[in-house]
């Protein structure tokens, strides 16, 4: 991905149109005291006749889906970015979780020469974000570079250099090299958006070439795994035969390079034409990777299981939505489900992009940005947010560091409707984390868990939130491990602890109480009233990252309710839970490329 006009030390950060190429389609309510009775001997506490229909939630913690990857959560970065390697910025990463680092940048890749930080026509290199910046920046975040060997104006000597600067001159140890971004797009199916200055653009073309990098890099650093780019299965343009052609772009690459390649490539962006199409798109994902193993099945022989593959590219990008709740919905979503499908890494298009033209979407102002941090520009008389200021899309990735770290077993959930989206994750302590999306903009969603190979600890639990119109991710003692009550439009994660690990206090007609469960999945720190970190923490020189925002004291409490598996009993009369203590808390067309 890269502008169409290079950016300007007056305009940083210009919107980026080569990705929108033929765009065609295109509070919580403030805590108050809550009370839960129950009837001596009725044996449980129960919903109020008047809510909304529950929605079963079912855990299976002995079913796992493998383990979260250490490269798991990254994010992509472009030379182009002035603002790429800010303080402030980079504090914010890493509060988020962000663990692998793509550069340098999308189709840019295909024009950027390292050695002299230069880019071939159309783009720019801003000063400041040349290899070393980067790497400087990736080991701030603590996180692993995924590096994009320019193929369009590039050579095999010059990524083979490359390769010998990073890991054998400096010691950089990177593993993934993508060779080229979305290479396809130079032309050879009629729509162009990525350089390539190659005399024959084919499919059979690029798997020659790309053996020969492969061959040029691996001979400087044999430990280096080398990616082939591939089509999205089902998004233009696969599938399609170019006069003279065989096969389509994926099955010729593959028939040539299959049993070479380290880990095949694809960017996702399912679009949509409603936000609701947005939130449903991951459901999708199982699909396509199916279909993307399937093609690697077939050509890699033996060597195919060891084929990773990467997703290098995604956003919600082409729908309605890129910077208000919708898109901070889709972004957890999107990530659990392509990690639960094997994914090694999922990278969301991007750190900073630029504003576009500013609509309403659900009631929120959304400035058509892709990045998840403000550059702070202005459109149509509408201005962003400061710069660095998170964008809701931060919160909804930030949101996994709630869930999940590099190394905890990802496990079988699943919901009785599609409006509510479950993941679940056995962390290294014993612990379990159930992160449930609520995607109704407008009402709240019931909620009753039941569990397999897992017995959760009795009494509230501490969850983890990011809501509607919210600035910060928010921390809760509320509703038990059997039942909650999730806002509309929001990220909830529940943070359990096992029976076993419960600490008990016997009282007389009281029900049992349990510790407040810790977090599983070394959360971000909150402070006392319960906020983690501000959505506008870096609009202000001086103002350390995830400082949290204590002017927000608003929070909910939810209703603790019954489950078929698991039920909490209220012994002999009443339980009330007292809320002045509660704490706070973007089709892709043909071909509508974002260009990476």
């Amino acid at each position: 991905m890269s502008p169409d006009d290079p950016t300007t030390a007056e305009q940083p950060m210009p919107r980026d149109r080569t990705h929108r190429r033929s765009r065609t389609r295109r509070r919580i309510v403030a805590g108050a005291v809550a009370a839960l009775v129950a009837g001596a001997g009725a044996g449980a506490l129960a919903l109020s006749a008047d809510a909304a229909p529950t929605v079963a939630v079912t855990v299976d913690a002995g079913t796992s889906l493998g383990t979260v990857p250490s490269t798991g959560v990254g994010l992509n970065t472009a030379v182009y970015d002035a603002y790429m390697n800010d303080a402030s910025a980079a504090s914010l990463m890493k509060a988020a979780g962000i663990r692998q680092l793509r550069f340098p940048g999308g189709s840019v890749a295909d024009a950027y020469h390292w050695k002299t930080h230069t880019v071939t026509g159309g783009s720019w290199a801003a000063p400041g974000t040349d290899f070393d910046h980067f790497m400087a920046t990736a080991k701030k975040v603590g996180a692993q570079p995924i590096i994009t060997a320019n193929y369009g104006s590039g050579t095999p000597q010059e990524a083979a250099d490359w390769v010998k600067y990073a890991n054998v001159d400096k010691g950089y140890g990177i593993k993934y090299w993508e060779i080229g971004n979305e290479v396809s797009g130079n032309g050879y199916y009629g729509s162009k958006w990525e350089v390539d200055n190659h005399a024959d653009k084919s499919p059979r073309e690029y798997a020659k070439n790309l053996l020969a990098y492969a061959k040029a890099m691996k001979a400087v650093d044999p430990k280096v795994k080398i990616g082939a780019v591939l089509n999205t299965p089902g998004s233009w343009p696969d599938g399609v035969k170019a006069a003279g052609d065989d096969a389509d772009w994926n099955n010729t690459v593959l028939s040539i390079a299959g049993k070479s390649v380290d880990f095949v490539i694809i960017h996702w962006y399912p679009g949509g034409d409603s936000t609701k199409d947005l939130l449903n798109s991951p459901a999708k994902i199982a699909g396509t990777t199916s279909a993307v193993r399937s093609l690697v099945n077939k050509y890699a022989g033996s060597h195919a299981a060891s084929v990773e593959i990467a997703v290098t590219e995604t956003s919600s990008a082409e729908s309605p939505a890129q910077t208000s709740q919708a898109a901070a919905l889709f972004a957890p979503d999107t990530y659990m489900n392509w990690l639960e499908q094997g994914a090694v890494n999922v990278d969301w298009w991007d750190l900073h992009n630029g504003v576009g033209k500013p609509t309403t979407v659900n009631g929120e102002t959304d400035y058509q940005d892709g990045g998840v941090l403000s550059v702070g520009a202005c459109s149509g008389g509408t201005c962003e947010p400061a710069r660095e200021t998170p964008f809701p899309t931060y919160w909804g990735i930030r949101s996994l560091t709630a869930l999940a770290q590099p190394g905890d077993t990802m496990v079988k959930a699943s919901s009785a409707s599609p409006s509510v989206a479950v993941h679940a994750v056995r962390a290294g302590n014993g612990g379990l984390n159930v992160m449930l999306i609520n995607k109704n903009p407008q009402n709240a969603a019931q909620v009753s868990l039941s569990y397999t190979g897992y017995t959760p600890a009795p009494g509230t639990v501490r969850t983890v939130s990011f809501t509607k119109g919210g600035t910060a991710l928010t921390t809760a003692t509320r509703g038990t491990a059997a039942a909650q009550t999730l806002p509309p439009y929001s990220i909830t994660t529940l943070q359990l602890k096992p029976a076993s690990a419960a600490t008990r206090t016997d009282a007389p007609s009281a029900a049992p109480t349990a510790t407040a469960a810790t977090s599983t999945a070394a959360a971000p720190v909150a402070s006392a009233s319960g906020t983690i970190g501000t959505r506008a923490q870096a609009s202000a020189a001086g103002v350390p990252a995830g400082l949290p925002d204590r002017s927000n004291t608003a929070g909910d409490l939810a209703s603790t309710g019954v489950s078929n598996a698991v039920t909490y009993s209220a012994l002999g009369g009443l339980l009330a839970i007292a809320a002045g203590c509660v704490l706070v808390l973007r089709r892709r067309r043909g071909r509508a490329s974002h260009g990476g």
